[in-house]
């Protein structure tokens, strides 16, 4: 009789503690089918002339996660998360290079460490046109979006959200400091508002040291010297009619050292044509000027169907035009993609 009762409080001290603590297993399939055919500059994509292909992650990046969650008691949590990029198109995996992090939430908000996303891109498609998918302009123009990325070595906070708006601010500690260099640095920050019909955000990035190369890049391809740091900003919004939801995009993007600035912009719409069938589309510019002077402008155009096929499964389908003018206004690259595709959370 004693060791039954015995055996009966290890369950139900077992039970308790289960109960406190939570793994989830998710993660997103997508592939889309279709037509690309790149001329001038975007044949560096591999898509030279016109191509069919199968490419992952049309909508959402293909991936899969563990994250769980663990009550300390007094409102405070502690959590994890474990998410790796897989390419349906191969079946590679990234290992856990998409967010390995570890962290404390309660009513102060939450801290993570780890691979994180930067706070810069709680915010940069906030209001992007064609679903922020491969189709969308945002992400074929904008050159400010190389500052949605997620650096190792992260920190972040997030505050808790008052009243429709909150905001985060995000570091990196990689470690690389030299008796010549300093070290490296990207630091973030966002701040938002959603609340009704209306979304409005605002992001900001700054880097230098190792995070600059893809910045750099762009600035060798226009003959500028070596940034010594990178500035973004992004500013965004949507407002919700009900029949039609309208969207807007601003970007810039500031290189130190090389006197180069971008100006970018988007305008968009979704419609929804039932409960399940949303018509997206999208125009985005960029203007890329050094000391002053144009060096390249690219446009581009992007129109985007999804269907639901259920709570987790979407069909999609759409096109993207896109095209770069130098200086003198002369095209020097032009992409063109239509595509079909699936999306499926768990």
């Amino acid at each position: 009789m004693k060791k039954s009762l015995i055996a009966l409080a290890v369950l139900a001290a077992s039970g308790a503690a289960m109960a406190q603590s939570s793994v989830t297993l998710y993660g997103v399939a997508d592939v889309w089918f279709g037509s690309a055919k790149t001329e001038g500059i975007y044949n560096t994509t591999g898509f030279a002339d016109r191509q069919t292909v199968l490419v992952d992650g049309g909508v959402s990046n293909s991936r899969i996660g563990f994250k769980g969650a663990e009550d300390l008691g007094g409102g405070l949590k502690a959590g994890f998360v474990l998410e790796q990029g897989i390419d349906l198109t191969s079946g590679a995996a990234s290992g856990f290079s998409r967010e390995a992090s570890i962290g404390l939430s309660g009513g102060f908000g939450e801290i993570k460490a780890g691979k994180v996303w930067n706070a810069f891109d709680d915010v940069s498609a906030g209001a992007a046109s064609t679903f922020d998918s491969d189709l969308a302009p945002i992400n074929t123009v904008f050159v400010s979006t190389l500052a949605a990325t997620n650096p190792n070595s992260g920190i972040r906070y997030s505050t808790p959200e008052f009243g429709g708006f909150s905001g985060a601010v995000s570091f990196t500690l990689p470690g690389d400091k030299t008796a010549t260099t300093s070290a490296s640095e990207f630091t973030a920050l966002s701040a938002k508002y959603a609340g009704g019909p209306v979304y409005v955000g605002f992001g900001y990035a700054q880097a230098d040291g190792a995070y600059l190369a893809d910045f750099n890049e762009i600035a060798t391809d226009l003959g500028a010297p070596i940034a010594t740091k990178g500035k973004a900003t992004r500013l965004n919004g949507s407002y919700d009619l009900g029949v039609a939801k309208l969207l807007a995009s601003y970007g810039n993007l500031k290189l130190d050292g090389t006197d180069l600035k971008a100006n970018e912009y988007e305008f968009g719409v979704d419609v929804p044509l039932s409960s399940a069938l949303t018509l997206s589309g999208g125009y985005a510019q960029s203007k890329i000027k050094v000391g002053g002077v144009t060096g390249a402008k690219t446009t581009g155009f992007g129109l985007a169907a999804a269907y639901s096929l259920s709570k987790r499964t979407t069909a999609y389908a759409g096109m993207n035009n896109t095209k770069t003018d130098d200086g003198a206004g002369v095209e020097v690259g032009k992409a063109t993609v239509y595509a079909v595709g699936l999306k499926h959370t768990f």
